[in-house]
């Protein structure tokens, strides 16, 4: 008994605020008698039978996933409405996941792995593909709680897709445990190798094949095996934290699953990087270029920038690279921005007008110990990198980071959400408007008033970086003739269809002189053509 009693001791205080006896029920709803009928969401079964789930060790569950297709309806009644698409069924090895999404919410994720038959008759994963985003055996639950509007991951992942190789794709649905309805979650990639994912290949011993691949993370030091960097972060001047350090998580190959071979080249390379970025100066070489993606690097840095993200650059840092045959350098992905777009009261992450990849001076003040490694310090000391991250910001302002873009996105997931009452369901589950839940900013009392928040926090967001980075939201782009934000050959094709009709309604006039000799004919034509193969006017 006395045993008993110690280890329930034990998974209250790793609980959180989770309800202080919830651990031996899998963390309930609070409100256990939420109805589904019909939602324009897929719907999850899991069944565990009410076995525990661990955060540690996996155990086996059965999934099944209804998905009737875009604009269908899906049924929780499988009786009254059979026939129904069955995305998935079957096996899967289950446990929890995250670290402060699973720590301070009640609502908790999950990670998954389709099991080909159950654990204990030696189940092994397999490959499949759930809700058309690929087949692979590596999967995630997210369970928005923090997060009231449940969009800030997926708005991430949407406005940096465009630019970056590889972004998760996630989506959202409706999710019961033991036949109890546990509210809106998002299924998701996570980032990981696979030919739908991080198109890696596995490293080998020696040669080409030891350089790649790798897929490594910038984190907390949390277990055997992490990886401590050689260098110190730095203050918003450049001076050393002596007493802070940069730790690096093997994401993949697994740290046991690893040679020392392995181990000894990419901890190296990382060395390589470090000392190349450490040792630039303005008036110097910029060798560090060999060692990573400059232009993934700004893009990496836009999205966490435009997010205010508050554990971007430090926590879940995510960063791979391929062979050296393929390409030396290493990249960033995108991931983890439930705290970001001003959700976070602390750090003064909740604010427009300040770069978070300053924020070091604030972190180290309030005794925090993951800082943001120094590698954002040295970059935006390069006058090139500082230049191309501004013409950056430019191209995607007028393309898929235009602001009538980005609310279209914020108001489209919002009407997934509300059309058929997904979000007012998980919201009588789980029951937090108008309450504080760690670590919100904005108190909202309804999720009408948390998407307008968002939408104004993003219009200041927006604006306070246009006005930084020297960009004019209204001059006109020369060569954008349809007004899309973009120049490409699409303009071309608008350009000739109004030479051949003179319907100017389908043009921007001012930006379809491209020659500037003050009338529009074939020239033009000929003048965006040659832009578009040469990048200048």
């Amino acid at each position: 008994m006395k045993r008993f009693l110690l280890v329930a001791v034990t998974m209250m205080a790793i609980a959180g605020t989770a309800q202080a006896n919830s651990w031996w029920n899998n963390y309930q709803p609070d409100n256990k008698n939420v109805k589904l009928t019909s939602t324009n969401l897929p719907i999850v079964w899991i069944e565990v039978n009410g076995n525990i789930i661990d955060r540690d060790e996996r155990i086996t569950a059965r999934m099944k996933i209804i998905h009737n297709g875009e604009g269908q309806l899906n049924y929780a009644d499988t009786v009254a409405h059979p026939g129904q698409t069955i995305d998935y069924e079957g096996y899967v090895a289950l446990r929890y996941r995250g670290s402060s999404s699973y720590s301070m919410s009640d609502k908790k994720p999950y990670s998954f792995r389709p099991l080909d038959k159950p654990l204990e008759e030696g189940g092994e994963k397999k490959k499949v593909n759930i809700l058309g985003m690929g087949k692979d055996n590596n999967w995630a639950l997210l369970a928005p709680y923090a997060d009231k509007s449940m969009m800030r991951d997926l708005l991430a992942f949407e406005v940096s897709r465009p630019w970056m190789e590889y972004t998760p794709k996630g989506r959202y649905c409706e999710l019961f445990l033991d036949g109890m309805y546990y509210g809106v979650y998002i299924l998701t990639e996570v980032v990981s190798k696979g030919k739908h994912r991080i198109n890696l290949s596995d490293p080998g011993e020696s040669g080409d094949e030891l350089t790649g691949g790798y897929i490594m993370e910038v984190d907390r030091y949390d277990y055997e095996g992490t990886y401590t960097s050689k260098y110190h972060p730095v203050s918003n001047t450049g001076v050393r934290y002596t007493n802070y350090y940069i730790y690096f998580q093997y994401e993949s190959p697994d740290y046991a699953d690893l040679t020392q071979d392995q181990i000894s080249y990419i901890t190296g390379r990382i060395d390589q990087m470090e000392a190349a970025l450490w040792n630039y100066r303005p008036t110097g070489a910029t060798t560090y270029r060999e060692y990573l993606d400059m232009q993934n690097f700004i893009d990496y840095q836009i999205a966490m920038e435009l997010g205010h993200n508050v554990d971007g650059y430090r926590l879940s840092g995510k960063f791979f690279k391929r062979r050296d045959s393929e390409d030396p350098r290493f990249k960033m992905v995108v991931w983890d921005n439930n705290l970001s777009y001003g959700n976070a009261d602390y750090y003064d992450a909740w604010r427009t007008d300040t770069w978070m990849y300053k924020n070091n001076n604030i972190l180290y003040s309030q005794g925090d110990s993951q800082l943001i490694p120094f590698w954002w310090y040295k970059l935006n000391t390069d006058p090139e990198f500082t230049a191309m991250f501004k013409a950056r910001w430019a191209q995607y302002r007028r393309g898929n980071l235009r602001e009538d873009r980005i609310m279209a996105t914020v108001d489209s997931m919002a009407t997934v959400l509300t059309s058929h009452g997904a979000e007012s369901r998980n919201s009588k589950a789980w029951p937090r408007w108008g309450q504080y839940v760690w670590p919100n900013y904005y108190i909202a009392n309804n999720f009408t008033e948390e998407v307008a928040w968002l939408k104004q926090w993003l219009h200041d967001r927006i604006a306070w970086m246009d006005q930084q980075l020297g960009f004019d939201p209204n001059a006109i782009q020369r060569g954008d003739v349809n007004g899309d934000g973009d120049v490409n050959i699409a303009d071309v094709t608008a350009l000739i269809d109004y030479l051949l009709s003179s319907n100017a309604d389908t043009i921007e006039l001012d930006a379809t002189d491209c020659n500037q000799d003050g009338s529009i004919n074939i020239s033009d034509v000929t003048t965006l053509i040659d832009y578009l193969l040469s990048g200048s006017w």
